[in-house]
């Protein structure tokens, strides 16, 4: 069994920082990358941002140059800076975990945590 927990959202005026972060637990065996995806009320789950255990990195383009994605492999934690938040970030933060299954990958999600941005 995986746990994958996340913690640090809240309210933040536009403009501010928050700091997101996710632990996951368990039979936490060949994780191959963990990152970030985002629900705002009304709209599909969209990606933000990955890092893979080899610290390679990717955004998505509202993402690039606001937040920040690191890692703490040996405590399989990953983190989501983000600064500047916009009104438009507000969403449900769900973070995954993926696991390398001989070809492929198994996936798992948190609860969420929500990030609410007042203009």
């Amino acid at each position: 069994q995986v746990q994958v927990a996340e913690s640090g959202g809240g309210k933040v005026q536009a403009g501010g920082s928050l700091r997101l972060s996710c632990a996951a637990s368990g039979s936490v065996f060949s994780i191959d990358r963990m990152g970030w995806y985002r629900q705002a009320p009304g709209q599909a789950r969209e990606f933000v941002a990955t890092i893979t255990t080899r610290g390679r990195t990717n955004y998505a383009d509202s993402a690039k140059g606001r937040f920040a994605i690191s890692s703490d492999n040996a405590k399989n934690v990953v983190y989501l800076q983000m600064n500047n938040l916009k009104s438009e970030d507000t969403a449900v933060y769900y973070c995954t975990v993926a696991f390398s299954v001989g070809l492929g990958y198994d996936d798992y999600w948190g609860q969420g945590t929500q990030v609410t941005v007042s203009s």
